[in-house]
């Protein structure tokens, strides 16, 4: 994170919030499973096996290998059209998104769901560098062991604010999961749109500073 300026932390910020509030709709609409936080998923399709859960054990399969493809999708777009362009993946998320949106709206909630998760695996693409994600913008644990070993730094004479870039980057997952949550209990998956506005926007600006450098 530290190599990057501060309007790509900014940006890296609101897509962090994005996948929270992607992820609070997708929770609630399952019943309690994820579209973005595998580590959760791979935790329910253990206990799913081992309580012979098999509708469980399927959905969680189904949304690991939507994600999964999405990352596919994603680390590909960068490949072909340039990592630091962080445009192309936007503007891939934002349309898979929208289709998710579209299908669960007429009630095709499995094929809607399987686009919600692979956006969400399509956003890990945004901060590509060499072919690895630099900036894992829908899973926290990294971060917050990240800033915990920036604080310890800190604490023997390393740089004082390092840590924060990570904290800000949990804190916008925890608090767009809240208003992702609140939306949600109003509208129901209508609240996905709010989502596509956000992406669209961070890909419409990557796109200008990209084509101003």
């Amino acid at each position: 994170m530290k190599h990057y300026e501060r309007n790509e932390v900014a940006l890296a910020v609101t897509l962090s919030g994005v996948a929270g509030y992607v992820d609070a709709i997708g929770f609630l609409k399952l019943g309690g499973f994820f579209v973005s936080f595998m580590s959760g998923n791979s935790t329910r399709l253990g206990v799913g096996l081992a309580t012979a859960h098999w509708p469980a054990v399927l959905t969680v399969l189904t949304l690991v290998a939507s994600f999964v493809a999405g990352v596919v999708l994603g680390a590909l777009t960068a490949r072909a059209l340039g990592e630091t362009r962080r445009s192309p993946v936007l503007m891939l998320e934002a349309t898979l998104l929208a289709l998710g949106a579209g299908l669960l709206t007429l009630g095709h909630d499995t094929a809607g769901v399987t686009a919600v998760a692979m956006a969400m695996g399509a956003e890990n693409a945004v901060f590509q560098r060499n072919g690895d994600v630099a900036v894992g913008l829908t899973y926290m644990t990294g971060a917050l062991v990240k800033a915990g070993q920036r604080i310890a730094g800190a604490l023997v004479g390393g740089e004082p604010s390092d840590w924060l870039r990570y904290v800000l980057l949990w804190t916008g997952l925890a608090g767009g999961g809240a208003l992702g949550a609140l939306t949600y209990l109003h509208i129901g998956a209508a609240a996905l749109w709010g989502a596509v506005a956000v992406v669209l926007a961070g890909g419409l600006w990557a796109e200008r500073r990209w084509r101003s450098v």
